[in-house]
């Protein structure tokens, strides 16, 4: 099965790259090789792009009744391979197994159905009060680039949706977490999709990506990643003027009323940092703490903190595992250097690994207090379990801190007031607000404000990316 890592899906089939550019694929647990992966390049887009554009004449064709039965087939199938997603996502990115399959794997489940009811209520045609007659169609062939971090759930984010409503595709996924959606390839071609509908390709992001970004026979961009690389996809499509929808990167704050439970959504908000070892966009990474409660925060945090167990991705339990790769890791370690620096207080945690750690890009649960939103560490982006603490003196200016960040993908806050529940939230600029540890919920739009991302994913809006809107008119 490994040795499909180093061929590309295209037109249905396993085939060798025309490029011969390959990357080891590394365990960043064990700092040991699991695979090879080939690295494509423009003229190995061309022939995807060719098998997705001849598909599309007739899989845009098909009926929802259709394409319902194939998501259906999806279901039965991903249901059966859901420990290999799982424990593929366990090697490639470091993901506990415990996590990998409740969450990580678990997407694959959730996100299908939330995409099955959406397909089933979706209105293909809506007559308008004017008598026109409005229809919805595929938009045509889409270019899907995923990341590492959460790579199944982004995967089917995109995927699922351009095949629900007639597109058809190429995935570039994270040539760092290339198993996964290998697998996940295995389970769409075992579904039945026709021949050239959907298509993989890995590759760098500014060599694949950017092929496909340009490509004039591709009509949609779909990326999920940093605010910088989303930037160079939508320049890439300009030309050619394609439709581009983003999900960026995030700084996301997470307000604390002293009117709250502190031990109960102080302990939650550390985990929920901490989940993913911090590599989620939407993760609360700036707790912003009311003063009448701030010593009571710092002192539970730093306890959550220290009690936050740093494991073996292959060991069952709560624990968190290593950042992905080196690279990440010591750009954690950097910013850790910075924070100091800034005269924040380390709190927790701090630069290196945890005691008796040798091996692996595991690093120290870490939570700087006193800091200001101005310090680089409020306002970057630092993808790693790295918390900061921010004080405020009241509600306006809890809010003003909390807008104050080029981001908006989510927000948190944690209140007893039920007023002010409906209050805060009407004024933070996010795309989701979690009010007392809710949850998003399968099916439910997911994207951000600002340089947060443009579109949203899940649901039927995620849907609606994949179709452009025609109206007709003297039908009678």
């Amino acid at each position: 099965m490994m040795e499909n890592l180093k061929r590309f899906f295209i037109n249905g089939e396993w085939v060798d790259p025309i490029s011969d550019q390959t990357m080891l694929v590394i365990n960043p647990a064990t700092e040991e090789q699991i695979g090879t992966v080939a690295l494509g390049n423009a003229s190995d887009v061309d022939l995807a792009v060719e098998a997705a554009s001849a598909a599309f004449d007739q899989f845009s064709q098909t009926t929802k009744m259709d394409r319902l039965d194939l998501l259906k087939s999806v279901m039965v199938i991903t249901e059966r391979r859901l420990e290999d997603l799982a424990q593929a996502m366990r090697m490639e990115m470091g993901a506990p197994i415990t996590m990998a399959r409740s969450s990580q794997a678990d997407a694959a489940i959730g996100h299908l159905q939330g995409f099955i009811d959406a397909l089933e209520e979706h209105n293909e045609r809506a007559k308008l009060k004017n008598g026109d007659l409005m229809v919805h169609e595929p938009v045509g062939v889409c270019g899907l680039i995923t990341p590492w971090n959460w790579p199944i759930n982004q995967i089917t984010l995109k995927v699922l949706p351009a095949l629900a409503t007639g597109c058809t595709c190429i995935l570039k996924p994270s040539e760092h977490t290339p198993i996964s959606a290998m697998i996940y390839a295995e389970i769409l071609d075992e579904a039945g999709y026709p021949k050239g509908v959907f298509n993989l390709i890995n590759g760098e992001g500014p060599v694949v990506g950017a092929a496909l970004s340009r490509h004039p026979d591709i009509q949609m961009m779909s990326f999920t990643g940093s605010t910088r690389a989303g930037t160079a996809v939508t320049c890439d499509a300009a030309d050619t003027v394609k439709r581009v929808t983003l999900e960026l990167g995030g700084k996301s704050p997470n307000l604390v009323f002293a009117d709250c439970d502190l031990e109960e959504r102080v302990n939650a908000s550390v985990e929920e940092c901490m989940f993913n070892t911090g590599q989620s966009c939407d993760a609360p990474t700036r707790l912003l703490v009311e003063r009448a409660c701030y010593d009571d925060v710092v002192r539970i945090a730093k306890r959550a903190a220290e009690e936050t167990d740093v494991g073996d991705p292959a060991d069952e339990g709560d624990h968190i595992g290593p950042l992905f790769d080196k690279i990440q890791y010591e750009r954690v370690q950097r910013m850790i250097k910075v924070g100091i620096d800034e005269g924040a207080t380390l709190l927790a945690g701090g630069m290196g690994k945890p005691e008796g750690v040798d091996k692996g890009w595991f690093v120290k649960p870490t939570i700087f207090s006193d800091v200001s939103n101005d310090m680089r560490i409020a306002q970057e982006e630092i993808f790693g379990p790295v918390l900061v603490i921010i004080p405020f003196e009241d509600e306006s200016e809890a809010i003003a801190i909390a807008n104050d960040t080029p981001y908006g993908l989510a927000a948190y806050l944690q209140t007893g007031d039920t007023e002010r529940k409906e209050r805060v939230a009407a004024r933070l600029k996010a795309g989701a607000v979690h009010i007392n540890g809710a949850g998003i919920e399968y099916g439910t739009p997911f994207g951000g404000y600002k340089q947060s991302g443009n579109g949203r994913e899940g649901g039927l809006m995620g849907l609606e990316d994949y179709l452009e809107t025609k109206t007709l008119h003297g039908l009678d």
